[in-house]
């Protein structure tokens, strides 16, 4: 453990080098929501600004995990003025304190440790929400979510036997491939053509496109026990609205940053169920095997916990990152 006036500090690069499996992914973020349904973790909503113009988002959140008794806070700040690729810039980082010494841990930046850890609560919301015969799945986005989803999906339900990827960037689509054969070798997926049709034949939905995608899938498209999960965009608002059973990771967070899936009568469907509580047994997942369910996957910095402390410890023990003196 380094001294109270320094901090471990871990860049992108040093978290490249970690070698992390799916099973590990899961296994971390399902109990850091085990702490938090137990009532030992605190969990606040984010705080959020943004200008007028909505060329930036930041984002401020604080957590407790009561399970490793660490406390962590996470900023995140996206400047992505009209969509122009080439201005967008996305800075998020997380520090994390030991909460029965006082003495700090890690300052990390947070990139890596959210591309695994949505998509792997993505995974826990199809263990818990999809039938059991639930066997195609359909990716919609091919961005830094849309490359991890299919590993952790499958790591998750490992029963897929369709696996479809809607996206519009060929580096996208190729970075999705690589990642599938990288991580489930022999495993391929199939670039859909027809938007409508591989939504009407999946049994689950996971949208994790961005906001420039021209996917917008109504409830229509979607059959009776589907499940959707949004992400980020590719679902229309009715997918909600028309929802037989809605599920949440976090009800409060839905109703923050859920604004734009508010129905035709601008109000936004309430929550059934969140999934803490399901993990614990505490409420459903759905109620008949005909529901069609949506879910609301936002991240809960609990998870962010998780993931920063197995990403901080196998990188010490590989002798990775540097040792900043900041309160000396």
């Amino acid at each position: 453990m380094v001294s109270s006036s320094s901090i471990l500090t871990l860049t992108a690069s040093d978290l490249d080098k970690v070698e992390v499996t799916a099973d590990d992914v899961l296994a971390a973020v399902e109990t850091a929501y085990a702490a938090l349904a137990s009532g030992a973790s605190s969990n606040p909503g984010k705080l959020t600004v943004a200008p007028n113009d909505r060329r930036s988002v930041a984002y401020s959140m604080l957590a407790r995990d009561g399970h490793s008794e660490t406390v962590a806070f996470k900023t995140s700040f996206k400047f992505d003025p009209h969509h122009d690729r080439t201005r967008k810039r996305y800075y998020t980082t997380l520090s994390l304190y030991d909460d029965t010494t006082g003495a700090p841990i890690a300052l990390m930046d947070c990139g890596r440790i959210g591309a695994l850890r949505t998509p792997a609560v993505s995974g826990l919301l199809i263990r818990a929400c999809a039938v059991p015969e639930a066997s195609t799945i359909l990716v919609v986005g091919t961005g830094t979510q849309g490359r991890f989803a299919l590993p952790l999906a499958l790591a998750a339900h490992p029963h897929f036997t369709d696996l479809e990827l809607f996206g519009t960037h060929p580096d996208g689509i190729a970075a999705v491939r690589d990642e599938l054969a990288r991580q489930c070798p022999g495993r391929t997926v199939r670039v859909s053509t027809d938007l409508e049709a591989s939504a009407r034949r999946a049994d689950v939905i996971l949208a994790v496109a961005g906001e420039a995608t021209p996917a917008d899938i109504p409830s229509e498209w979607t059959k009776p026990g589907a499940v959707t999960i949004l992400v980020g965009y590719g679902l229309s608002a009715s997918t909600l609205s028309d929802a037989d059973y809605v599920v949440a990771t976090s009800a409060e967070q839905m109703r923050t940053t859920g604004t734009d899936m508010a129905g035709a009568d601008g109000v936004l469907r309430g929550v059934d169920a969140e999934l803490p509580d399901i993990l614990a047994g505490r409420a459903p997942a759905r109620r008949t095997l005909s529901d069609r369910v949506f879910a609301y996957n936002s991240g809960l910095v609990v998870t962010d916990i998780a993931l920063g402390l197995l990403f901080a410890g196998k990188a010490r023990e590989q002798g990775l990152g540097s040792t900043l003196d900041l309160w000396s």
